[in-house]
């Protein structure tokens, strides 16, 4: 049986708590003028080690992630390697999903021929990891279609592709940096998923509905 959402009304949460976590999204996120808002509609106390913290933020990875985003992956490459020059070296996925990104610009572009040589040059040679070898070959199956907007893999070439691996960029500059790299309720999240998905094994799984986090949040 699932639990009683009547027994979660037993357990108390501060005010105090809730806006800490709320505080701590926006300023991960940079979101200065929102949360100077919230902490005037709170009455908070000016949170100056998070003003300092959101400012090393955005020193760090602000125009990096706009760059990821806004298709010009290669000054986003060479702007990480002037942070954190040995990140990408170290981190061949994060590495290959940004020259990806610069890629899919190409193939979008119809500029197919630069496209390949750009392949060859740069994308190739990840392909000797087994791992990264699936999705070199998604990637170049796009050349294979007139229009790759409607291909079976036309998610690469959205901006949800972009803004998944500007996020993961985003996470590995903080890790670099000694910042944290996730919110505090995205560190909530992920514990009550594992714990719901350990009960699941503990009591198995026609004891406890398999948990959806999606139809927790419906209430």
């Amino acid at each position: 049986m699932d639990v009683d959402p009547r027994h979660y009304e037993q357990i108390a949460i501060k005010d105090n708590d809730i806006h800490s976590i709320v505080v701590s999204y926006l300023v991960h996120n940079c979101y200065r003028e929102t949360l100077e808002a919230f902490v005037a509609c709170t009455g908070m106390p000016e949170p100056a080690d998070y003003i300092e913290d959101m400012e090393k933020r955005k020193a760090t990875c602000s125009e990096i992630l706009c760059c990821a985003l806004e298709g010009d992956a290669l000054k986003a490459i060479e702007l990480t390697e002037q942070v954190a020059c040995d990140l990408l070296e170290n981190n061949k996925d994060l590495h290959f999903d940004l020259l990806s990104l610069h890629f899919v610009e190409l193939v979008c572009a119809k500029k197919c021929t630069e496209a390949l040589e750009f392949a060859q040059n740069k994308l190739m040679p990840f392909g000797k990891e087994q791992k990264l070898l699936e999705k070199l070959e998604n990637f170049l199956s796009l050349l294979a279609y007139e229009e790759p907007e409607k291909s079976p893999i036309f998610h690469l070439l959205g901006l949800e592709y972009r803004q998944c691996v500007a996020d993961n960029l985003n996470r590995a500059i903080l890790a670099h940096r000694n910042l944290p790299s996730y919110t505090a309720v995205e560190r909530l999240i992920q514990q009550a998923i594992v714990v719901r998905q350990s009960l699941n094994q503990d009591h198995g799984k026609d004891e406890i509905p398999t948990f959806s986090l999606k139809d927790f949040l419906k209430g």
